[in-house]
């Protein structure tokens, strides 16, 4: 992920073995990562029973929020490519039946965005 992607907040795919040996321990058993993403300080990671988002706060960042979203109480998402003069993607999700997004992420170029539409209607329309 570029420094001018991070400092515009779009996030950047993370590699499978970094996010086992980060967040390993939030998984349960039998639960496999499919994808994940990082911006700035926060990371989102997409499981085969779950959407985790950990979201870092506070100046140095060592308190830390980890939300767990079952794919069941998604009511709908949706998923904007990037255009010719874009530099981001965005993904919108809703939980249970609230009016606004309660998850906005924007993605770089560099993310397939496809591939995330594709793991969310996996789980989500199951």
């Amino acid at each position: 992920m570029g420094l001018f992607s991070a400092l515009l907040g779009n996030a950047g795919a993370v590699n499978q073995e970094t996010l086992v040996k980060d967040y390993g321990k939030l998984l349960i058993t039998g639960e496999e990562i499919e994808l994940g993403f990082k911006l700035i300080r926060d990371t989102f990671i997409f499981t085969n029973k779950r959407l985790i988002l950990i979201e870092k706060q506070g100046i140095t960042g060592s308190k830390i929020e980890y939300k767990s979203i079952t794919y069941k109480s998604i009511s709908r998402f949706s998923v904007e490519t990037a255009g010719t003069f874009d530099l981001e993607a965005e993904l919108k999700i809703w939980v249970s039946s609230e009016a606004n997004p309660s998850i906005v992420k924007q993605f770089n170029k560099s993310v397939n965005v496809y591939d995330v539409q594709n793991v969310l209607a996996h789980h989500v329309l199951k």
